[in-house]
């Protein structure tokens, strides 16, 4: 079989590591133009007489091997495939990365919020692995939300790193559907009406202050942005600037 197809290459999935049922991560070795933390690449498999291609955010460093969070969505048109890859089965990746969910678009303030659901959180992995953005904010918040504390993915390495950044990173994990040691219970947009997520953090949220990033489920960053709104704050733009820049997931 052909490594090049149409402007795309050929990978092979190297690692997979299982968080939990559906949800994994792969690392795929295949040539491409490098990526900016935040970027994604287009993703695809042959099925039957279609190719079925879909974005995905990478969760490594720039320059490192690519890792993927992926999560099976049953009634998806690519994601049980890719959950189904063992080491060694193959993937289509389009070469260049793209997007612009990346710090370079967003303004140097004194706090970075990091919010994310899901796999919303693998771009914010390549930012933390990276690490430039501890020169640029004084404080880095990152907030993941899920259903079962399983889904939890990276707990470990991201507790390892805010230890490692002395107060710098704060984690926040957040589960909706059970409770978690260490976790609040709800979702994001809850622990933020409630005030819990400030409570926590041991910072303001404000327009003052503060910059927002959102990955994930389009139900939270709506919610998410009417909230924030209330604030004074809105979205970040080039040509206005503003203080919430966001990457919804489907």
């Amino acid at each position: 079989m052909t490594d090049k197809m149409n402007g795309w290459s050929r990978g092979t999935v190297t690692v997979r590591h299982d968080w939990a049922p559906g949800l994994c991560t792969l690392t795929i070795d295949v040539g491409t133009e490098g990526h900016a933390a935040g970027q994604f690449f287009n993703i695809g498999l042959p099925m039957g007489d279609q190719f079925v291609r879909r974005s995905y955010s990478v969760a490594s460093a720039p320059g490192q091997p690519l890792e993927f969070l992926v999560n099976r969505v049953e009634d998806g048109s690519l994601s049980p495939q890719l959950v189904d890859l063992q080491p060694g089965g193959h993937v289509w990746v389009e070469p260049r990365a793209r997007g612009f969910f990346t710090l370079d678009y967003v303004p140097t303030v004194p706090d970075l919020w990091l919010l994310a659901t899901g796999t919303g959180l693998g771009p914010y992995l390549s930012m933390l692995r990276e690490g430039a953005l501890f020169a640029r904010f004084e404080r880095v918040v990152i907030v993941h939300g899920v259903r079962y504390g399983a889904h939890l993915a990276y707990a470990q390495e991201i507790e390892q790193l805010a230890r490692a950044r002395g107060g710098q990173l704060v984690r926040v994990p957040i589960v909706s559907r059970e409770d978690v040691p260490g976790a609040l219970r709800g979702r994001i947009t809850d622990a933020l009406h409630s005030g819990r997520l400030e409570e926590r953090v041991g910072l303001a949220l404000d327009s003052e202050r503060s910059h927002v990033m959102m990955c994930g489920n389009p139900a939270m960053i709506e919610e998410m942005m009417t909230a924030l709104e209330t604030r004074g704050m809105r979205r970040h733009r080039l040509r206005s600037p503003g203080h919430v820049t966001f990457e919804r997931y489907w």
